[in-house]
């Protein structure tokens, strides 16, 4: 409930900003129901296997400092503050999955890329998460994996 509550509150944020497109964001918060809910997040294993997959982006929404510091190598760096004069090195044929460490930051990425009409999800786990899923062994045969493609 309080992902969701955020992310509400969030949608309405930007609904008052200039470079939100209005139509979009009233549309989807029209049709929001349960199924938008589950649709709108993707934990990092399922984010992994979309990324295997070829059928996913991951964009790291983190100021620069926190990106230099740490973090996946693979996937985009966007900070958020930068997303909207961005937007154009999205591919517009995959689901782009938003990531911070926790999920604050990510869900008003996913919120602001839907408001533009871009198929967006937010890593429910976070940064922090996809860590946990990405050691070892799991990290070595991922990134062989992607190699390959």
């Amino acid at each position: 409930m309080k992902s969701f509550t955020f992310a509400l509150l969030t949608v309405l944020m930007l609904s008052n900003m200039s470079y939100a497109n209005d139509k979009v964001l009233e549309d989807y918060i029209k049709s929001y129901n349960y199924d938008s809910r589950i649709e709108m997040k993707t934990n990092s294993k399922t984010l992994l296997d979309m990324l295997e997959d070829g059928k996913a982006v991951l964009i790291d929404i983190r100021f620069k400092e926190e990106q230099q510091a740490w973090g996946p190598n693979f996937g985009l760096k966007i900070p958020l503050n930068e997303l909207p004069a961005r937007l154009n090195e999205l591919p517009k044929d995959k689901i782009i999955v938003t990531a911070c460490p926790h999920k604050d930051r990510a869900i008003i990425a996913m919120t602001y890329l839907r408001s533009q009409g871009i198929h967006a999800r937010y890593l429910t786990d976070g940064l922090i998460g996809l860590a946990e899923n990405l050691r070892g062994d799991d990290a070595f045969y991922f990134l062989e994996l992607l190699k390959e493609q």
